[in-house]
């Protein structure tokens, strides 16, 4: 088994690294800054849930790392270093996305699984036969053993009499079914990096809570790193080793789960945390007050200032937050933890 590299700290090396990315679209209207300025690492074995409302980035980020971004889409600036198996460092973002190198990471590295399984399978192709494709082409299969490869991964997955169904069409299988054959499809060549966009959003709750095992359980026996993109709290509790919290394509806060959660920092983050339903409340739910801006439409200053009820008058909507770090290993990009924010409050308060 190939041995993984450590970091100074002793930890293992980080699969991969984002440093600064942006993604803008350039439409006539004006440029989409949709991911701008995100960074974030993710370690073998570390399931990291990266969480916001819609339109915060989570899945341009995602389709940034994986080279699928739709046109006209394009990564403008940062960083994405991913480690390949071979212990070979390359910079995603400087590669061309239809190139034979990125073609050969995505699918056979790094591994997605998408929102709704009915859009990322054929209806017209068996699912041995979808699963069987991407091993021969990443792993230089013959037919037979790829259908043989198709069935094993199919059984990993928990998909009853795996070889027996291979013939099955998805439009044949409930949403869970369906939702395990794309798991298997994305774990068919071992990944390093599984990429996991809201795969249980469509899904019943007893089936959301089965696949979320089945993800627990192939990070903890595979040593494989997740990225799990969702905007529901609950699920981060209760899968996630490590959270990043995005708000218009900016990173708000990030950090351990437990203390992102049990200590949240940036009052967007403590937002979403009070809108988790509470059946023990009563009355109305709470919410966010406001919505997202339109993208071409970014308030000056903090992002979030719109909206923030703890917004300092002269400083959040003028001035870009800056990132403070904390020994807990949380970090946030809010002028409340800043020393120009602290300076505001004192004189605000004298």
């Amino acid at each position: 088994m190939q041995q993984i590299p450590t970091s100074a700290e002793g930890l293992p090396a980080p699969v991969l690294a984002l440093e600064d990315l942006r993604t803008h679209f350039a439409t006539r209207e004006g440029v989409v800054k949709a991911v701008d300025g995100v960074s974030f690492s993710i370690r073998p074995g570390e399931t990291l849930c990266v969480v916001g409302e819609s339109g915060s980035g989570k899945s341009i980020t995602a389709r940034s790392i994986m080279g699928i971004l739709q046109k006209p889409g394009k990564v403008v600036g940062g960083r994405m270093t991913f480690r390949r198996k071979g212990g070979a460092l390359v910079d995603l973002a400087r590669l061309a996305p239809k190139g034979l190198t990125y073609r050969r990471i995505r699918g056979g590295e790094i591994g997605m699984v998408f929102q709704e399984p009915m859009s990322s399978l054929s209806p017209v192709h068996t699912i041995g036969s979808q699963i069987a494709e991407v091993a021969k082409i990443h792993m230089g299969l013959s037919r037979r053993a790829a259908l043989d490869r198709a069935a094993e991964v199919l059984d990993s997955v928990g998909f009853p009499s795996a070889r027996e169904r291979l013939g099955a069409y998805s439009f044949q299988l409930s949403g869970g079914m369906r939702q395990r054959v794309a798991i298997a499809m994305a774990l068919a060549c071992e990944p390093s990096l599984l990429i996991a966009d809201e795969p249980t959003t469509a899904l019943d709750v007893t089936t959301q809570a089965t696949i979320l095992d089945l993800l627990r359980n192939l990070t903890e026996t595979r040593g494989m790193a997740l990225l799990f993109i969702t905007h529901d709290l609950g699920v981060v509790a209760e899968i996630a080793d490590s959270v990043v919290v995005m708000y218009l394509g900016e990173v708000a806060e990030r950090g351990p789960v437990e203390n992102v959660l049990d200590r949240a920092r940036h009052p967007y983050t403590e937002g979403l945390i009070r809108c988790i339903p509470d059946a023990s409340s009563r009355g109305e739910m709470a919410t966010i007050p406001g919505i997202v801006p339109h993208p071409l439409a970014r308030p000056p200053g903090c992002p979030f200032n719109t909206r923030c009820t703890a917004a300092l008058p002269g400083v959040c909507d003028r001035e870009a937050a800056p990132v403070t770090s904390f020994t807990d290993g949380s970090a946030v990009a809010c002028h409340l933890w800043s020393t120009r924010g602290r300076r505001a409050l004192e004189a605000a308060h004298a």
